[in-house]
């Protein structure tokens, strides 16, 4: 990945709220095929955020990527940010 993009992706991992947080989990769950997914959220979230789904996780031969600093399938230039 094009050290830019990196930087770019970098910028826009800052949590700005416990509801950016919820959103990107539910992402996550949509993206896993998830067909039931339940939050659980304390103190507004500050406290606790807990997703809980049943999509088809991650895939044994992914873990190692999932480590890697922006390891992403989904994104391959700075265009595909605005998508």
């Amino acid at each position: 990945m094009p050290v830019q993009l990196v930087n770019q992706i970098a910028a826009g991992e800052v949590v700005e709220r416990p509801a950016s947080v919820v959103k990107e989990l539910l992402e996550n769950a949509l993206d896993a095929g998830a067909t039931k997914i339940s939050i659980d959220i304390e103190q507004g979230g500050t406290k606790l955020i807990r997703i809980t789904d049943n999509g088809h996780g991650i895939h044994k031969d992914d873990l190692l990527l999932s480590l890697s600093p922006h390891a992403t399938s989904k994104i391959h230039s700075i265009d595909d940010l605005e998508k």
